[in-house]
């Protein structure tokens, strides 16, 4: 018989189920004249759940903003779009004086557009609270209370939404407010703004609107929507109207969504006492 290969170490080590359990990386050679330790497989560790940025069950949060600074943040949850947070920027300290009297505040009714949205789900105890917190100390308004809501067409979730994050109290510098609100919106997580913002009044109306186009994505769905805001002396609010379907910026009327938000602003608008 031919002679039996020698192995430098000794008798060759039976075969080892695996590098499991030996340390790593660094490797021992086999002790001579021992067989390698059988090691239990270790339990394979999952990888620890990792939500889509920006989207989920809850509405989405993220990173904390910045010092006076909110977005319009959505959510995707089971093919509806749910409202995380619209708001506004405002930099600066409260000027006592230059305020108009409050004479209106903004409600949230049960219908808007004529009937065309049903109300689904109020934001205004948790969403509108950060818009007041936000707003606190801001030099161009006072006296601030914030309705946040969320509306779907004809009541059917599964169509898209209209979102609508209001202010009522008392305003100055209404045209720097409108553009705040929509600076806002634009700087979201996953947000890009699809087209500019600019300044619409539509025929026949008093109150000047700023509307831009935003585009929201994630993994899963790209959400392109108009976004438009108002501010006069009492009321200030932002309105994002999102359908299920693909739509290319350049598509969008923002001179229709301008139509639309003062028609929101009319439903929405009562005197105050």
């Amino acid at each position: 018989m031919p002679p039996q290969p020698q192995y430098p170490y000794g008798p060759q080590p039976p075969a080892a189920p695996g590098p499991y359990g030996s340390p790593y990386p660094q490797q021992q050679p086999y002790p001579a004249q021992q067989p390698y330790p059988q090691q239990p497989y270790p339990p394979q560790q999952p990888y620890p759940p990792q939500p889509y940025p920006g989207w989920g069950g809850v509405p989405p949060m993220g990173p904390p903003p910045k010092r006076r600074r909110v977005g319009l943040v959505l959510g995707i949850v089971g093919g509806v779009v749910t409202l995380g947070v619209v708001g506004l920027v405002l930099l600066g300290m409260v000027a006592e004086s230059g305020f108009p009297e409050a004479r209106n505040k903004l409600t949230l009714p049960h219908t808007l557009l004529d009937g065309t949205y049903v109300f689904a789900q109020d934001y205004s105890g948790t969403e509108g609270k950060k818009v007041e917190r936000e707003a606190d100390g801001a030099w161009d308004v006072k006296d601030i209370h914030a309705v946040t809501a969320r509306y779907s067409p004809g009541g059917d979730d599964t169509k898209g939404s209209l979102l609508v994050s209001g202010m009522y109290g008392r305003f100055k510098n209404e045209a720097a407010v409108r553009r705040k609100m929509l600076k806002g919106a634009a700087e979201a997580d996953d947000v890009t703004l699809g087209e500019p913002a600019r300044d619409i009044t539509p025929s026949g109306a008093d109150t000047p609107v700023s509307c831009e186009v935003l585009i929201q994505k994630n993994a899963l769905v790209t959400l392109t929507y108009p976004v438009c805001s108002w501010a006069d002396g009492n009321t200030a609010a932002i309105v994002g109207t999102v359908g299920v379907e693909k739509k290319d910026p350049a598509d969008i009327d923002l001179d229709a969504a301008a139509r639309d938000t003062l028609k929101v602003r009319t439903e929405m608008l009562k005197p105050i006492g």
